[in-house]
């Protein structure tokens, strides 16, 4: 009987003493030194939410940018727009002492993005705009102006009431946009939905887009002008056919008829990555850097699917993005900056079936040195669709990752990849020394683990079940919370249910394997000894998180 016990215990005598000296490796190495950040840049973001904002500052820290945004109280809060006339009071202070400047023109004349659906500019306040931005550049010409500006979505207003009429605006929204492109339509259900709407309601509608095409005209003209170095106009929320796209074309034909540059206007799909894409832009150009990367996908159906709110497929997306940030899709794999892996899953159409192939290709690549960025999407915003829980089982080394992002819709999704991915491989092309290529690989691990535990942890698992246990008790719309009621009991619950996840995560092998990197300055590897992270709702409502992640990174 002593003998048969003694096998077990002999056996976990020895894994003691590996877990024991895989601690004291890890221990021993040399704590990495934070990244030094010495590149000063203004951001005047979309809204105050963390991807318009934190994933900036984040990503940025990873290149050496010092992003300053203006302090909270000028700052937009959910459905509270910001101080239009602080912020510009604020660009005025702040812009001579940096390199460049971010601006959101929907936080400029409008107070955030959810303001920007719903507010009106007159003539003369587009003009008061355009011409703070002459003054502006007149008073800083060596300081890039790069700015930013969003068509409206196709949803109307929340001031058009009714659900039918809003419904009908929609489909009204839909037929037109195929007429304009050219495609036949139901001549009699135009009719139809034309005599349903109210002609205040139409009129209200059409109004914000014309609105939105005069004011994109205006600031197309302060490019040609010189006063703005960049414009991008984003499209939020797309479809194929649809108001929106009209006003895209008539603004892609102006642009065409003023003789632009195509890297000096661009017209894009997306709006809350579209700072974090324009900040990789500006990296790139000064440096001089322009990402070679490869496009490689989950399926073979992939390249072609359109995701949810997109109006566009991933394929274009991907390219769009790459062209954003001067980055050139390139055919080499093995001479890639880094491959852009998009996995788009979607149980209807059996792309899950492929997801253990996935991972084992991921590997090969990691194997063969590859910097990789994962873009992990699901058609239904489930757990089931995704690669990263396989990549969790088979303990794949997450910290080799160069970038992982899910969040949102495709456009979102991608340009964050790409964007972040672009920032780290440049950022090593010109790191002054193995320490700093060191930082700088610390830097992007933080913003990795950030990605993995808000758009896997959060957003394919922990968000519907807050949801759901908020309606059970009667709090019916989870999109605009009750702070006095709910909003604690909310935090309680996702931070329980957060650090639950980060408890188990941790422990992983996936997380807890050495990362071997290989850099211009020299090779090193690095371990995460420890995670934390600091959580919260940013506004009332449990669409978004705040998630900050501090890992404990030793090096060898």
């Amino acid at each position: 009987m002593k003998k048969i016990m003694f096998l077990p215990l002999l056996l976990c005598f020895f894994c003691a003493l590996w877990h024991a000296g895989l601690s004291q490796n890890t221990a021993a190495g040399t704590p990495v030194p934070s990244r030094q950040l010495n590149k000063n840049i203004l951001l005047v973001p979309l809204d105050g939410r963390p991807p318009c904002k934190q994933f900036v500052i984040d990503s940025g820290a990873i290149a050496g940018f010092n992003v300053t945004t203006p302090p909270s109280e000028l700052q937009d809060y959910y459905s509270a727009p910001g101080d239009t006339a602080g912020m510009r009071k604020w660009l005025q202070e702040n812009t001579p002492h940096n390199q460049a400047a971010l601006i959101s023109i929907d936080q400029l004349l409008y107070g955030g993005l959810l303001a920007a659906r719903e507010k009106e500019a007159t003539p003369a306040q587009q003009d008061d705009l355009v011409n703070f931005l002459r003054q502006l550049h007149a008073d800083n010409p060596a300081v890039p102006l790069l700015a930013f500006s969003i068509l409206p979505r196709q949803t109307p207003q929340d001031t058009i009431d009714g659900y039918q009429e809003r419904k009908d605006l929609l489909a009204y929204s839909r037929l037109k946009g195929r007429q304009a492109a050219g495609l036949s339509i139901d001549e009699q259900e135009l009719s139809r939905l034309e005599s349903a709407i109210s002609p205040e309601s139409k009129e209200k509608y059409l109004a914000h887009f014309q609105e939105n095409e005069e004011l994109n005209k205006k600031l197309i003209a302060l490019v040609k002008e010189g006063v703005l170095s960049k414009l991008v106009l984003g499209q939020d929320d797309g479809e194929e056919y649809s108001i929106p796209n009209i006003e895209k074309a008539h603004l892609k034909d102006y642009i065409t008829s003023e003789n632009l540059p195509t890297e000096k206007v661009i017209l894009t799909h997306g709006a809350d990555e579209i700072a974090l894409t324009m900040l990789a832009a500006f990296q790139n150009e000064q440096t001089g850097f322009c990402p070679q990367i490869y496009l490689a996908y989950n399926h073979n159906k992939t390249p072609e699917t359109v995701m949810p709110y997109m109006a566009i497929d991933n394929q274009e997306t991907a390219r769009e993005k790459i062209a954003l940030i001067g980055g050139k899709e390139t055919d080499n794999r093995e001479n890639a900056d880094y491959i852009l892996y998009l996995s788009a899953n979607d149980y209807e159409k059996d792309t899950v079936s492929s997801r253990r192939a996935n991972v084992q290709e991921l590997k090969n690549l990691t194997a063969e040195g590859q910097n990789i960025a994962l873009v992990d999407l699901s058609k239904h915003f489930t757990a089931q669709e995704t690669l990263l829980p396989l990549l969790l089982d088979s303990d794949y080394t997450l910290n080799t990752l160069t970038a992982y992002a899910g969040w949102n819709t495709a456009s979102n999704a991608i340009g964050t990849a790409i964007a972040s991915a672009s920032l780290y491989t440049s950022a090593q092309q010109t790191a002054q020394s193995r320490e700093e290529a060191m930082s700088i690989a610390a830097s992007n691990i933080k913003f990795l683990h950030n990605r993995i535990l808000e758009d896997y942890f959060y957003l394919k698992e922990d968000i519907d079940t807050i949801n759901h246990t908020l309606k059970k008790a009667g709090y019916q719309n989870t999109a605009d919370l009750d702070l006095e009621h709910n909003w604690r009991w909310a935090n309680h619950m996702l931070q329980k249910s957060m650090q639950k996840h980060l408890a188990a995560y941790k422990q992983t092998r996936a997380v807890k394997n050495p990362a071997h990197f290989h850099t211009p300055q020299g090779d090193f590897t690095l371990w995460v000894s420890d995670l934390t992270i600091e959580l919260s709702f940013p506004w009332p409502r449990t669409f978004e998180i705040y998630l900050e992640s501090t890992p404990y990174i030793v090096a060898q």
